[in-house]
């Protein structure tokens, strides 16, 4: 049963729906994917457990919508100061290390919503989804596109699984800033050969 079809919520339910994810973010900053428990949740979110279910049936779920969550906020702040590169593909590059940076300042928190990711399985499918076009609309949005074409969307679609197995290695220890980096900066490049005036 999806619950993103359902109608939207009123303001009470908004404003609890945002306590929660507050509480699953601060949680989960303090000791990773381990330290969201959703009854811990609820308390201090102030919701009883069943209502919490409610809205996310699973920590997995609850750990994705906090992700989808904090690429809203970063979103935000990136529209406040858009990136200033000169190309598109500089911009994007730009754009996503400055997420990258953000998740860094908070490691234990990275770390849980990646993970949660990761474990998602089909039931989770809505939440995926919203982190997926949130990701996409960052990208979008920082190439200055509002109707891009079927091969810039692949483009857009190659960098943001790039970004993410780069957040995964990262969190793993298997990659530097510096490598994440280069790898960012080199997917970024298809924008340019997928762009109108590739050839």
């Amino acid at each position: 049963m999806s619950h993103t079809a359902s109608p939207p919520l009123t303001e009470r339910q908004e404003a609890r729906r945002r306590r929660i994810l507050h509480a699953s973010a601060q949680l989960a900053s303090r000791g990773g994917f381990d330290a969201v428990q959703m009854r811990e949740v609820a308390e201090s979110s102030q919701v009883a457990l069943g209502t919490l279910y409610r809205y996310f049936p699973s920590k997995v779920h609850l750990l994705v919508a906090t992700m989808q969550d904090q690429l809203e906020h970063m979103h935000g702040t990136l529209r406040k100061k858009p990136p200033a590169g000169d190309t598109a593909a500089e911009r994007v590059a730009e754009t996503l290390m400055r997420a990258f940076r953000a998740l860094q300042r908070e490691p234990h928190l990275a770390d849980a919503m990646v993970r949660a990711l990761t474990f998602a399985d089909r039931s989770v499918s809505p939440e995926v989804d919203q982190v997926s076009r949130q990701t996409t609309v960052i990208i979008l949005d920082a190439m200055g596109l509002d109707d891009p074409t079927p091969a810039q969307l692949s483009a857009v679609r190659v960098i943001e699984h790039t970004w993410h197995s780069a957040l995964i290695t990262w969190l793993s220890g298997r990659a530097s800033i510096a490598q994440v980096k280069i790898d960012i900066e080199t997917v970024c490049r298809l924008i340019d050969l997928t762009g109108p005036d590739a050839r």
